[in-house]
């Protein structure tokens, strides 16, 4: 039986970003059922507390869409018993492992190369087109996953806020929600306790300059013009959303009923 979530947020100290999607309002005065989907950063730091409450969210699958840099470096999610665990990997807005390391070590003229004048912003948008249109495979294995059995479910990428954010988002215009509601949940991961945490490189503890934090926010924050840009590519390529699902992602009508049934009051 799926168990509802707490009323209130938990205080979770090893996993960043958490939430339950539940309450949000779809065009046809429906609403997401609490408890049946939720999303987070990566578990990997997750304390035995931690654990043990995710474990009593009756949680049938984990998708994981970090690749495989993203799991070198944080290491792999703790193990929740009775859980089924997907990765799926998806475009790393920051682009793996060697975009990471010249943040760690503190490369400030690679990072102004890499950053400056509005190109970290324009990486996030490009980067949320692309899988829009070249992750509509594995969009479609997380649709008719959770059609057929896989709820109550749990998405996460490493900060929960991007390539998670993205498949919560095709999830919940596939079970009808209301766009503006898609976007503000969206843009909770904007609250400084969800932020990921990023270490430093060998032993020092020192906080980044202000330059450098100033390069690397608008990859760590959720911006309306970046899920604008997904929702956009949405209709220059396919139209209009549902023949974005049944098309592109091979969602049809009747699994997009399945996932209502599954996911909705």
């Amino acid at each position: 039986m799926t168990q509802q979530a707490p009323s209130t947020e938990p205080e979770l100290s090893g996993v960043r970003n958490f939430r339950d999607v539940g309450g949000l309002p779809t065009v046809d005065g429906r609403r997401v059922r609490p408890g049946v989907l939720f999303r987070s950063g990566h578990l990997a730091h997750a304390t035995a507390e931690d654990a043990a409450f995710l474990a009593s969210l009756g949680l049938h699958t984990i998708f994981d869409f970090r690749n495989a840099a993203d799991q070198k470096l944080e290491g792999p999610d703790v193990e929740l018993p009775g859980v089924r665990n997907v990765n799926l990997p998806l475009t790393d807005p920051a682009h793996g492992s060697e975009f990471w390391t010249m943040v760690r070590d503190g490369r400030i003229d690679e990072l102004r190369e890499t950053l400056g004048d509005g190109r970290a912003a324009d990486r996030m948008i490009n980067s949320y087109r692309a899988i829009i249109k070249e992750r509509t495979a594995e969009h479609s294995l997380v649709l008719r996953s959770m059609a057929e059995d896989s709820v109550p479910a749990l998405m996460h990428c490493a900060a929960g806020k991007d390539r998670a954010g993205l498949s919560v988002a095709v999830t919940l215009l596939a079970v009808g929600v209301e766009r503006e509601a898609i976007l503000a949940d969206y843009l909770e991961s904007n609250a400084k306790h969800r932020r990921y945490k990023v270490r430093r490189s060998g032993s020092s503890a020192s906080a980044y300059s202000p330059e450098v934090m100033e390069l690397l926010s608008p990859l760590f924050e959720a911006r309306a013009e970046y899920l604008s840009a997904a929702f956009e590519t949405i209709e220059e390529t396919w139209g209009e959303v549902d023949t974005y699902l049944e098309k592109g992602v091979g969602v049809t009508p009747e699994i997009r009923e399945r996932l209502r049934e599954r996911l909705l009051d």
